[in-house]
């Protein structure tokens, strides 16, 4: 999303949820590479580097709740979000052209980071390594 740019509410408030998962990760020891990544007609939230062993690629989805109204924020995340996290990984190239080649060759996986703040207060639940629908 551009900065700057008129947004709804509800993008103002997933780009602040962005804004959370990027620090939580970077918190984590964690090299954010690139935020809102378009592959296609697809988009990474976040571009990092898990430096865990072993070192992994890892494109994190954010989602967000400031209402029960809808569920859990992990209720809306289905298989073919799963699938298209996956493709949109395996095809980020150009986002990953200014980093080094070893950033490109990392074992890659897709995590989840979920910014709850239904209570009044922020919480964050991290799901690592969702399962690539096979």
């Amino acid at each position: 999303m551009l900065r700057g740019v008129a947004r709804t509410k509800r993008q103002r408030r997933g780009a602040q949820a962005e804004d959370l998962a990027a620090i939580y990760v970077a918190r984590l020891g964690w090299q954010v590479l690139a935020r809102n990544v378009r592959v296609g007609r697809d988009e990474i939230d976040l571009l990092a580097v898990d430096p865990g062993l072993p070192q992994q690629l890892v494109a994190v989805e954010v989602r967000s709740a400031t209402t029960s109204a809808f569920g859990a924020p992990e209720e809306r995340i289905d298989r073919a979000k799963v699938a298209h996290l996956y493709r949109g990984l395996s095809a980020a190239g150009s986002a990953l052209s200014g980093f080094p080649r070893a950033v490109w060759l990392l074992p890659r996986r897709v995590d989840l980071v979920l910014v709850d703040r239904r209570q009044g207060r922020t919480e964050f639940r991290h799901v690592r390594g969702l399962e690539p629908p096979g």
